[in-house]
């Protein structure tokens, strides 16, 4: 059994573990509200592009027009999947819900025959997906140092993402991330960037629309800003996504810190009674025996 100055020593530790964890949520709950406006405002952007994307398909059609990010190669031998994660953790499962996610898409992909190739965006999700994927990760993207994302750096992943295909290093990528719903739900998330896989139909999809340029010079621009606005959203939801997740973890920790201060507090004090009894007998029996 641990000594009164263990245990003081030991509930002491806890209350200054919840001061950090009690620290830590209240940031969390800050950065959640300006995290979670900026992915709500770029969902409708988002949206708004795959509409029009899929007004110009629906004109160019399957057409020589057409460029090659929109029709793809015609083979799917060969998988990039971009992983994005968070760049910290103690944020509960987050991070390893999306790992967990991609690494069975990428089983599937093996046991298919298929190649895969991996770029991981945030260090947890390279942790985790290094330990049985390490050969197939061809690139890691670190933004530890960003304080603000922004479109600059969704913009220089795509350029990365166009130019490997550009060398033919791919047929297909997927986008793997987290798409925020509220603060204890964040889906994982996968999403088909090349070929752009456009929704079926738009807001407008019974318009006629006459382009100028010819569609297929418009879509030659459209399709590599559309991977740059839906990697963009895609970093914008994990970061509301983690923000979430951390919050709740670190309400969790409190509330357990606090209950093992109390079960610690209730231990020590019992163990300080029986010490006290102890020598209250021990004292009144050398009083008898004088």
């Amino acid at each position: 059994m641990p000594s009164l100055k263990d245990l003081r020593n030991r509930i002491a530790s806890v209350k200054a573990t919840q001061k950090i964890t009690k620290a830590m949520q209240m940031v969390a709950a800050a950065k959640l509200r300006r995290a979670q406006e900026a992915a709500e405002a770029a969902r409708p952007y988002s949206e708004r592009m795959g509409a029009v994307l899929a007004n110009i398909t629906q004109a160019v059609g399957g057409g020589g027009d057409a460029p090659a990010l929109m029709t793809g190669t015609g083979k799917d031998d060969v998988h990039l999947l971009i992983v994005a994660t968070a760049e910290r953790g103690l944020c509960g499962g987050f991070n390893s819900q999306i790992a967990r996610f991609a690494r069975d898409h990428i089983r599937k992909l093996l046991a298919a025959g298929k190649q895969v190739k991996i770029i991981c965006v945030g260090k947890k999700g390279y942790d985790i997906l290094r330990r049985d994927f390490g050969s197939l990760i061809i690139d890691r993207v670190d933004l530890r140092e960003v304080k603000t994302l922004g479109f600059v750096n969704a913009d220089a992943i795509a350029k990365k993402v166009i130019h490997l295909f550009e060398q033919g290093q791919f047929d297909v990528c997927t986008l793997f991330y987290s798409q925020f719903k509220s603060v204890i739900s964040q889906i994982p998330t996968a999403q088909q960037l090349v070929p752009a896989a456009a929704p079926a139909s738009g807001g407008d999809a019974g318009a006629v629309y006459e382009y100028e340029p010819e569609p297929g010079e418009i879509l030659a621009d459209l399709i590599p800003r559309n991977i740059a606005v839906q990697i963009f959203r895609a970093l914008l939801e994990n970061a509301a996504g983690e923000m979430g997740a951390k919050m709740s973890a670190m309400d969790n920790a409190t509330r357990n810190a606090g209950d093992m201060i109390n079960k610690l507090s209730i231990t020590y004090n019992r163990q300080r009674q029986a010490q006290i009894t102890k020598e209250l007998i021990e004292i009144i029996s050398g009083a008898e025996a004088l």
